[in-house]
């Protein structure tokens, strides 16, 4: 994270090698789904092309998982 920007820099190698370990843990089950979810949103971060925060992944995440729990 940028400390005078308080933004997360672009990191083309970390969007990768996130969602290549989303790719890897995503399997049949929901609690895998949900921490691959949660991977690639985490990427977002990373990627100049995407435009999200913490907490914009974090009220994501929860509303999965509320949905998940009805």
């Amino acid at each position: 994270m940028s400390p005078e920007t308080n933004s997360f820099d672009s990191d083309s190698e970390r969007v990768e090698l996130l969602r290549n370990v989303a790719d890897d843990v995503r399997g049949e089950s929901s609690e895998s789904k949900q921490v691959a979810a949660l991977l690639y949103r985490v990427s977002d971060l990373y990627d100049p092309d995407e435009e999200t925060s913490p907490r914009d992944i974090y009220l994501n995440m929860r509303e999965i998982v509320r949905t998940k729990e009805e």
